[in-house]
């Protein structure tokens, strides 16, 4: 009888509960009935890419699937009858839910949202095969496979792989007409005791050849590196694995494995040795190779998944001089940050960006951990990943250091347990020297269809690689700066991340192809003719700036809505991509009070073949126009405790961004005869403040091991820096 009575009472209480609960539904406003994708291109959003939403001559009409309340008559008369009568149409009642298919107005679906007899509302979404999780997780799968404007798989644009090889015959690598890695060098094969023989270390030479086109040296080197035709192409591993996931196509008979850009050209430029190692030699060669051939073969992007352990500052570290000078030549680098963020005390490890990311004109990527959900809701910064502030320094003539200390990593993406190809020697008889060390990672075997798991910066880098050919696809008029800038503007920040674990945040895809959409397709162009000014518009003819949030897999996904600029600066506002900025001129590094230009030396007057670079001051130059906020200033000063400085929460400054926080830029960052005249930066004198418990490491020593936590490490390994 007791538990009776409290069945009842308990009864009596849950029916109180849901009724006073769909009261409110009903009184407190009918948002929470509406998608928030919906309620996106209900607020005036871009719909570029989006299949369910289109401006007519109408206005702006959205098929919608509207849900009744339980309870309500099946046959839903008076619902389809509000529906006609607010200019929309009905195409379907269902059967299988209490609802119908539906074309609404958008400036109507409030209306409907507020009758009592509608429980949802939702946009008629795309639904296609099971998309990877690398697709999901980065805002492809939003747009590929719809028809619309921001479909794009990368078709056409090149991307150059600085690594350990690529097995061209994986079926990853397939396109209609053989293998879309277009040429394979190996430069690796290109050491001092094959060149000199008998005679290496020994003085009095000079084997140095003078390369062009048509040259016997150069038609020698090609000749030498050829790596088409042979047997084992990638045997540590390493390569394939990258390549794979920037432009791999699926391969995998359950779980979908396709990269970012799937339909990208691959150029496999192998400076890694069978075991994972290299050195710097190898690598500035395979560096040439790229710079000469890019505008011939159309490389508009370089990943590199390699660090050297050096110590230098970027003004003088070999590998960033050299990528440095690809990004001038209009290549865009992406670099892997590194995997030093945890030390061996277990404790984060910051100032452990690897050369080259240190370089202030690449683009600097760390690792995210998606969870192994497609959601972004739960994804964080790896433990592993490498923090900036970046530690690379220089002496003065009393012999003390100088570190450069700047903002770096640039964004993180995905690269945590990715699945990706696996290599083998072309008769399929021998696996990887990764897949030997690490049996446990390999997921699928066959010949040209193994697959396996990797961790690691080394394979966030390739995400961003895909997803800069994809934008350079849909506008190859953006120069390397810009693509940073867009890459940034729009990432995601990640919750309780700072600026020095996550930069501006996780790569958001669907939202730099919206960013990309709106821009001008000629200002490469322009800037190579000298026709453009800081301060000229470079929004495309009708287009204006699209909302700062795109909708990826059915979440509102904010921009962070700032990048980082002159080493040490925090930009933000429209202006930086509805006017040009001095500084998207690919031939310029600006850090802090130094701006260089590198001039780009050519072969022929066609401007094809690229002999050289020559780096000089500048004469003074707008760098950043009127509009443009600074946000620098607003951060305070570096405290890991209190979370300001370069500590600050990401999200944090996109909050403050939001809030109004900042120096608007009345007349524009100018270049003097002394440097730049500039108000405030983040000034980071001699690091951070060590005595707050941060770890700064005053250089990086390649000495890395296998992190199993978050999933395997795979090596960061080599060049290693002969210094």
């Amino acid at each position: 009888m007791k538990n009776l009575t409290f069945g009842r009472i308990a009864g009596a209480l849950f029916a109180l509960l849901l009724a006073a609960s769909s009261a409110f539904a009903q009184t407190s406003g009918t948002r929470a009935t509406v998608s928030a994708d919906l309620q996106q291109v209900m607020s005036g959003g871009s719909i570029a890419g989006v299949s369910w939403v289109k401006d007519t001559s109408a206005g702006r009409m959205a098929k919608v699937l509207v849900i009744a309340r339980p309870g309500v008559d099946p046959d839903l008369s008076p619902l389809r009858g509000a529906v006609v009568a607010a200019g929309g149409t009905v195409y379907y009642r269902f059967i299988s839910v209490n609802g119908v298919l539906a074309m609404l107005p958008v400036s109507r679906v409030m209306d409907i949202a507020a009758r009592t007899d509608v429980d949802s509302i939702s946009p008629n979404r795309l639904t296609a095969r099971t998309k990877s999780l690398l697709e999901k997780a980065t805002g492809v799968a939003d747009v590929r496979g719809t028809g619309g404007a921001l479909d794009v798989d990368g078709a056409g644009v090149g991307i150059a792989f600085l690594d350990s090889g690529i097995m061209s015959s994986h079926a990853a690598f397939a396109g209609s007409v053989g293998s879309r890695v277009k040429k394979s060098v190996d430069f690796t094969k290109v050491n001092e005791s094959t060149l000199l023989g008998s005679l290496d270390w020994k003085g009095g030479y000079d084997f140095s050849k003078s390369i062009y086109p048509g040259s016997s040296a150069l038609a020698w080197l090609e000749s030498s590196i050829n790596n088409a035709l042979s047997t084992f192409q990638d045997p540590y591993g390493h390569g394939t694995l990258v390549a794979s996931i920037a432009a791999g196509g699926n391969v995998a008979s359950s779980t979908d494995t396709t990269g970012v850009a799937p339909g990208a050209s691959l150029y496999d430029v192998r400076v890694l040795n069978g075991t994972g190692m290299g050195d710097v030699a190898d690598a500035l060669a395979g560096i040439d190779w790229v710079v000469f051939h890019a505008k011939e073969y159309n490389i508009r992007v370089l990943n590199v998944s390699l660090a050297s352990d050096s110590t230098e500052s970027y003004l003088t570290d070999p590998l960033c001089r050299a990528v440095r000078n690809a990004v001038a030549a209009g290549v865009t680098v992406v670099v892997a940050a590194g995997n030093y963020g945890l030390g061996p005390d277990g404790r984060e490890n910051y100032g452990t960006i690897t050369s080259p990311g240190n370089e202030p004109s690449v683009i600097t990527v760390g690792s995210a951990n998606p969870h192994a959900t497609s959601g972004r809701g739960d994804d964080t910064v790896n433990f592993f990943s490498s923090r900036g502030p970046t530690r690379g320094g220089w002496l003065d003539s009393s012999g003390i250091r100088h570190p450069d200390n700047l903002l770096k990593p640039d964004l993180v993406a995905p690269g945590n347990q990715d699945i990706a190809a696996l290599s083998t020697d072309s008769p399929g008889l021998n696996t990887s020297r990764l897949a030997q060390v690490f049996p446990q990672l390999v997921v699928q075997r066959g010949l040209n269809t193994g697959l396996m798991v990797a961790s690691g910066t080394s394979f966030s880098a390739p995400v961003v690689s895909g997803t800069v050919a994809l934008i350079l696809q849909k506008n190859p008029g953006l120069t390397p700066p810009m693509v940073k800038a867009i890459l940034q503007y729009t990432a995601e920040a990640l919750p309780n991340q700072n600026l020095m674990e996550q930069g501006a945040g996780l790569v958001n895809v669907l939202g730099a192809l919206q960013l990309s959409d709106a821009l001008a397709t000629n200002i490469s162009s322009r800037i190579a003719a000298g026709a453009i000014t800081a301060g000229d518009s470079i929004l495309a003819a009708g287009k204006s700036m699209p909302a700062p949030t795109s909708i990826i897999d059915g979440r509102v996904v904010p921009w962070s809505g700032i990048v980082y600029l002159g080493g040490d600066r925090i930009y933000s506002g429209d202006a930086l991509f509805t006017k040009y900025q001095g500084i998207y001129q690919p031939k310029l590094t600006w850090v802090r009070g130094s701006v260089r230009t590198n001039a780009v030396l050519y072969y022929d007057t066609t401007k094809t073949y690229i002999t050289g670079f020559d780096e000089r001051i500048p004469s003074a130059r707008k760098l950043v126009t009127a509009g443009v906020i600074n946000v620098s200033g607003a951060l305070g000063v570096s405290s890991f405790l209190s979370g300001t400085g370069i500590f600050t929460p990401t999200a944090g400054v996109t909050l403050k961004v939001v809030s109004g926080g900042g120096i608007v830029i009345a007349e524009g960052v100018d270049t003097g005869g002394d440097g730049i005249v500039v108000a405030e930066g983040i000034v980071v004198a001699e690091g951070i403040v060590v005595a707050e418990g941060v770890v700064i490491a005053e250089g990086v020593v390649i000495a890395e091991g296998v992190v199993i936590a978050e999933g395997v490490v795979v090596a960061e390994q080599g060049p290693m820096a002969g210094e």
